[in-house]
């Protein structure tokens, strides 16, 4: 069984793979661990599952907050037994990355367009609902060519609660109409639709730049937020939750060879 680990800068997604089924999925919040710490947490994930540290056969990670790092590698070694392959630099990814600095882009981007590449096979635009929304373009030669990174939801709306003060924190759900008729739902149609209308925005603009070459061009929406917003816009063909995991595994197939 494959251990696949992505950790961004709020949440840490951890997932058990046999083969290219994700049998088992957990979410933790991302923040500084001693390396027994997080060998501990992987213990309790597992054995909550019914899993022993024996039937891990690999793990790997893609990391965008460097000072965890240290941590997780060892942590896999101490308690899984296990050398954790760590997304990066000079790892085999089967993907060009036609970008002006290649290194600049985050291990998870890359991740994911590999990911919605292998599965789809024409031109892309992968939106991944994270801290930040990011909007990462694949053109139909299978090439990682760019894309855009937004504020997230959580930040936008945290931006609100913070420099309005008379504004209250409010839940985060689709509300029934653009119109509200109290403070409480203007505040979350405003989010809401605001943000759908941003990704819609975007994710248009990005298509119509990669279907210049008249390939059909798909977008595809990962994330925590993805079945929230992502299915709320017009432009997103299809809600992956499994996207990050699965070019995780991808990835160590890859490099196992």
């Amino acid at each position: 069984m494959l251990l696949v680990i992505d950790v961004g800068n709020t949440n840490t997604v951890l997932g058990a793979l046999e083969g290219a089924h994700v049998r088992y999925r957990w979410r933790v919040s991302t923040r500084p661990r001693t390396t027994d710490e997080f060998g501990l947490l992987l213990l309790q994930l597992i054995n909550h599952r019914g899993l022993g540290p024996e039937q891990i056969d690999g793990v790997v990670v893609s990391c965008v907050v460097p000072s965890v790092v240290y941590a997780i590698e060892k942590a896999a070694r101490r308690y899984l037994q296990q050398e954790a392959l760590l997304v990066g630099k000079g790892m085999r990814t089967g993907m060009r990355v036609r970008t002006d600095n290649p290194r600049e882009v985050g291990a998870d981007r890359i991740v994911n367009a590999v990911a919605a590449w292998k599965r789809h096979r024409t031109a892309l635009v992968v939106v991944d609902f994270g801290t930040a929304t990011t909007f990462d373009c694949v053109d139909s030669q299978g090439d990682y060519v760019g894309g855009a990174i937004a504020p997230g939801f959580q930040i936008s709306a945290d931006a609100l609660f913070t420099r309005a003060a008379k504004l209250p924190k409010v839940e985060v759900e689709r509300p029934p109409r653009a119109i509200g008729t109290n403070t409480i739902a203007s505040m979350q149609s405003g989010l809401f639709y605001g943000y759908v209308g941003l990704v819609d925005g975007l994710a248009r603009r990005c298509k119509a730049e990669l279907a210049r070459d008249a390939t059909p061009v798909r977008c595809v929406a990962t994330g925590g937020l993805a079945n929230l917003i992502g299915r709320a816009c017009s432009e997103v063909d299809e809600v992956d939750n499994d996207l990050t995991l699965d070019g995780l595994r991808l990835l160590w197939e890859l490099n196992q060879r």
